[in-house]
């Protein structure tokens, strides 16, 4: 096991050497990318209360004493007998919304203008390799000749690979976040929806 981490090491900084300057930023935006789409991640995961069906947030939202956590919150804050009107109503809705789904996406949208920059930064990263290759066509030192046009060509396709790695894997992850957003959006709609329909039910009857 040790082994294999010493040569992942050495294949690592060898990448990282041979990429050129453009590595070390790289490496940066890829450990933002990732700590923010894992953020996002664990946050579903902490508030998985949108899994729920929408055949048990009926029963839930018209029996609250059998609801938990984060949903009874929910029912207990937006069902209040302080609640006068509709539109209070709606605006605790409104509240709770802003404080689940807000934090969301703008998180979400920070982390998809990431993803755009990492490839961008793999094609600035080929521009400077392929100048480094053209510099040693240019000059005339036998052997040195070589070795730089082989350094700017290995420039160029390594950030340019690193790039494509970093992105590709987490325009998935943000794909998956968006999915779980709507998911979550579509509770907090349903459990509104039926709240409302109950509350104007019980103020028609009173």
């Amino acid at each position: 096991m040790n082994s294999i981490w010493v040569q992942f090491q050495a294949e690592f900084m060898t990448i990282l050497t041979d990429g050129g300057m453009l590595m070390v930023p790289l490496t940066m935006l890829a450990l933002t990318i990732y700590y923010t789409a894992f953020k996002l991640y664990f946050f579903f995961s902490e508030h998985s209360f949108y899994k729920v069906s929408r055949e048990d947030l009926y029963k839930l939202v018209s029996k609250p004493d059998s609801a938990d956590g984060e949903l009874r919150t929910m029912i207990d804050y937006t069902q209040s007998d302080e609640i006068e009107g509709t539109e209070q109503l709606k605006s605790r809705f409104a509240e709770i919304n802003s404080t689940y789904l807000s934090e969301v996406d703008s998180k979400r949208s920070y982390l998809l203008t990431l993803v755009t920059t990492a490839p961008l930064m793999g094609l600035l990263g080929t521009v400077m390799g392929m100048l480094t290759t053209f510099g040693g066509l240019a000059t005339s030192a036998g052997g040195n000749t070589v070795d730089q046009i082989a350094a700017g060509i290995s420039e160029a396709l390594i950030t340019t690979q690193t790039g494509l790695i970093i992105a590709i894997p987490a325009y998935v992850m943000a794909t998956v976040i968006q999915k779980r957003r709507n998911e979550m959006e579509s509770c907090l709609t349903t459990v509104e929806a039926l709240t409302v329909q109950m509350y104007e039910k019980k103020t028609n009857q009173g």
